[in-house]
């Protein structure tokens, strides 16, 4: 073996080990400006959450291309990270259809509607209204000529006798938006402007220095502040009666923008934790079971080089599920099953190293001539095998991506991960745990320690 190879293990475990000592007092990594959050993420069916169908809200005959849904299906998973939920699942399902998964979420009703509704933001010129005039509309709705040209190129006509004011710019010349509070601790909605809106915007301000520009919602006035002095610096604010819930759920939906297609809530479903930690409580019984018992095998049935697989084992699970919380890994029902299955694949490498190496042996070959000899016979078997299993692991994952199947994403990811690292743990940890123990041991001197 060489000698620069023995370098690896060491450093691997101190790797893995420093991940799960350092987590519970310190949530991140910090390497310079590199910052880095560790933590176990759990799916839907372990925490509970909201599960949610969305089906696209036009006549069945009506023609959606994939660019439009693939458009939705981004804003839909950007407002979700709005949100602050961890590893949600926002894929298409179908043609008109958009599956979102959000674990740990409660409450159904204020997380869709954040997530589908369009919010639509008119800066409109409410000239010389008086004060008493502007108070009177705060919180009504109102009829702009946006909306309403909107309206007619949709029906060819307007039925409104409302009076309708003049829309200025709208939400889409808004470059960043974020949430802040005033000198009163009052919550605001402050945005920057594109290069054009900041142009509309100088424009506007330097000639109706005076006059009152509201802030429109939906049609809906939620403020309408009176122009002190020209803005010209592409900056502005959202003042209301915002709690701060409703002013990020406002910057959320400012800032990714209006859906390219409407869409409804056709199913939802409510999943609570205690399903999931008692799933996840049996989970962690089987896997326990699982690898007692395939240790156990190996010790019996290969006697000390069992004993040593065993190790290689162990560091295998601990280094999978340091890579499952470093990615991170969002660790489902299928996922888990996916990893106990792969505990079984680390195994079947070295169950074709062993009988190898028995091989040699009973040849009379010393141990570690028998070592090298059984890993370079046994490397196209193993090669061989986890590549096919690899690729099956490839094509389960693009049927869950195309076809919305995210249960079989989530068991051929965590499969691949540890199938990828079973392999790593074999030319290493195993390779290198049967060198170090086993080189200086005379098989002729004690045969039985290696079923021999």
């Amino acid at each position: 073996m060489k000698r620069n190879q023995r370098w690896i293990l060491p450093i691997l475990i101190l790797l893995t080990v420093s991940i799960y000592i350092n987590l519970p007092n310190h949530p991140g990594i910090h390497l310079g400006s590199f910052h880095k959050d560790i933590k176990t993420q759990l799916g839907l069916d372990l925490v509970g959450g909201v599960q949610a169908l969305l089906e696209a809200d036009l006549p069945p005959d009506a023609e959606i291309t994939s660019e439009n849904m693939q458009t939705a299906r981004r804003i839909i998973e950007d407002r979700v990270n709005g949100l602050g939920v961890s590893e949600a699942v926002v894929q298409i399902a179908g043609d008109r259809r958009i599956l979102v998964e959000l674990p740990g979420q409660r409450d159904p009703d204020q997380a869709l509607s954040t997530i589908k509704d369009t919010a639509l933001l008119e800066f409109v010129d409410f000239g010389d209204l008086s004060t008493q005039e502007v108070s009177l509309l705060i919180n009504t709705k109102i009829n702009t000529d946006y909306q309403t040209s909107s309206d007619q190129n949709e029906s060819g006509s307007s039925s409104s006798d409302d009076p309708v004011f003049h829309t200025v710019m709208t939400g889409a010349s808004i470059k960043q938006v974020g949430v802040t509070t005033d000198a009163l601790r009052r919550y605001q909605v402050v945005f920057e402007l594109t290069p054009e809106g900041s142009q509309i915007f100088k424009e506007y301000t330097t000639n109706n220095t005076g006059k009152i520009l509201a802030i429109v919602l939906d049609n809906e006035v939620i403020s309408a502040p009176r122009i002190e002095e020209p803005i010209t610096a592409g900056r502005g604010s959202i003042s209301g009666n915002f709690t701060d819930e409703s002013a990020q759920n406002l910057s959320i939906q400012l800032r990714y923008g209006a859906l390219p297609v409407p869409l409804k809530v056709v199913q939802t479903e409510t999943i609570g934790p205690t399903l999931g930690e008692d799933s996840l409580d049996k989970s962690l019984v089987a896997g326990i079971i699982g690898l007692s018992v395939v240790m156990l095998f190996m010790a019996l049935y290969y006697r000390l080089p069992g004993i040593i697989a065993d190790l290689a084992l162990l560091l295998y699970a601990l280094v999978t599920l340091a890579l499952f919380r470093w990615i991170p890994v969002t660790l489902t029902l299928p996922g888990i099953a996916g990893f106990v299955l792969s505990i079984g694949v680390a195994v079947d490498a070295n169950v074709l190293i062993f009988e190898r190496m028995k091989e040699e042996l009973r040849a009379g070959n010393s141990i570690e001539r028998a070592i090298s000899l059984g890993w370079d016979r046994a490397w196209p078997s193993i090669r061989d095998s986890n590549i096919s299993t690899l690729i099956t692991c490839i094509i389960l994952y693009w049927f869950g991506s195309t076809f919305g199947a995210s249960i079989v994403k989530g068991f051929s990811l965590t499969l691949a991960l540890g199938v990828l690292v079973s392999l790593f743990t074999a030319v290493t940890a195993t390779r290198t745990f049967l060198h170090l123990l086993l080189d200086n041991i005379k098989v002729t001197k004690h045969p039985k320690l290696f079923g021999v």
